[in-house]
């Protein structure tokens, strides 16, 4: 079989900076903040006060309040989404062959608050007491299991988990489904809700995240010199996609292409990226080799540009190791930079903006970016959106574990 083309034709999300899709475009272009104290609970015991939570979030109606008590927040977050998804790519699955439609989502950590709620419940009151459905809610692969009951997709239906590049690997793979006909649509993406007391905990103990608690608007803040760490996010980024020529015979909105993949590790550290981003390099090289185009035709990078001491400087090293001369004249933002770092999720709502540049001719800012690091001396797009007419994409995503994932977005 030939290789098909696999396009873009619904967006949903619900993010720290919005609700829904317009909102967030909007959001975006304005350099809306996201990043405000935590109030999901009591944080006086850490070190870190501030996050990007998703706010006034309700899942009503499209879950209903019986399931919602059997749902954890990361899966509310990606229903969510899904549904603004498919409602916008104007696709009735009841009149599509189910087995042609999948979902493949990604998610780094799944159901943290089900975990610890059933962990103190299970302190407290012993055994007995659990909630039935205490495991359903906490799996990574429920986000994906729910969605493929509630619109009856009996395709591809699998989860992955790789970090912070879960969205990313997730969108790759549901791409290769279609282009090698085991699917005509999927919806793929990511979701997470890891703003937990364990989960901030945890990333306070490993010394990853940002101390600003005097001015959290302010701590993320990629590619800035006095950059101290990330911030934790929230949310949902889904995306529907579909076979070109299908797509195009019954008239659907296409926002754009995604027309290639990298996928490598760095086999180096843990937590750690190489230092000379390597692997990060090759997934760059890999996406652009995969969708055919010179590497003269890449304008801009959606960066992971995570506002970390290491990994803003390993990832513009390893973009002037692709591109060379060439670095000079790309244009790199950070869409983390407004909404924190989504953790797995955080390729879904950065492969939405990426999308929304190539149809509506739009770059969104690098907010925040006050003194550059001397080390990090590419144009990051400082603090105002542009004006500007792209084609050619890349956005990175890189996890824990040293997993690097790039993805080739172009227009149509």
């Amino acid at each position: 079989m030939s290789r098909r083309r696999v396009v873009i034709t619904g967006l949903g999300t619900v993010n720290p900076i919005a609700l829904n899709v317009p909102e967030y475009w909007r959001g975006l272009l304005a350099g809306k903040n996201g990043i405000a104290p935590i109030t999901l609970f009591d944080t006086a015991v850490f070190k870190v006060h501030f996050g990007g939570e998703v706010k006034n979030f309700n899942p009503d109606p499209v879950v209903d309040a019986k399931s919602v008590r059997r749902l954890d927040r990361f899966t509310q977050f990606a229903v969510v989404a899904a549904a603004e998804a498919i409602q916008d790519c104007g696709l009735d699955f009841a009149k599509e062959d189910a087995f042609r439609c999948g979902c493949i989502l990604g998610s780094g950590i799944g159901g943290m608050d089900s975990f610890e709620e059933g962990h103190k419940t299970y302190s407290e009151r012993g055994p007995g007491r659990l909630n039935p459905f205490l495991i359903s809610k906490m799996i990574a692969n429920s986000a994906s299991g729910n969605i493929s009951i509630k619109w009856g997709l009996r395709g591809p239906n699998t989860t992955v988990s790789t970090a912070c590049s879960s969205a990313a690997h997730a969108l790759g793979d549901a791409m290769h489904a279609i282009r090698h006909g085991l699917a005509d649509v999927m919806v793929s993406g990511g979701t997470e809700a890891a703003i937990t007391p364990l989960g901030l905990g945890g990333f306070i103990a490993c010394r990853a995240l940002s101390e600003r608690n005097d001015d959290p608007a302010h701590a993320s803040r990629p590619f800035d010199k006095d950059r101290d760490g990330f911030v934790m996010g929230e949310g949902a980024g889904i995306l529907v996609l579909e076979e070109y020529e299908r797509a195009k015979a019954r008239g659907a909105k296409i926002y754009a292409e995604i027309a290639g993949i990298g996928n490598t590790a760095d086999a180096y550290h843990i937590t750690a990226p190489h230092e000379d981003g390597i692997g990060a390099a090759e997934a760059m090289r890999q996406a652009v080799r995969d969708a055919g185009w010179n590497f003269e035709e890449v304008q801009y990078i959606n960066a992971h540009g995570t506002s970390t001491g290491l990994g803003d400087i390993a990832e513009t090293k390893a973009v002037k190791k692709v591109f060379g001369d060439h670095a000079k004249k790309l244009m790199i933002s950070s869409t983390k930079s407004m909404v924190g770092h989504l953790l797995g999720a955080s390729g879904g709502v950065e492969a939405i903006a990426c999308a929304l540049s190539l149809k509506h001719g739009f770059v969104h800012p690098t907010i925040n970016l006050q003194h550059p690091d001397p080390e990090c001396d590419l144009d990051y797009v400082p603090n105002t959106a542009r004006e500007v007419r792209v084609k050619r994409i890349l956005s990175n995503s890189f996890g824990f574990g040293g997993h690097n994932c790039s993805v080739a977005f172009g227009s149509v």
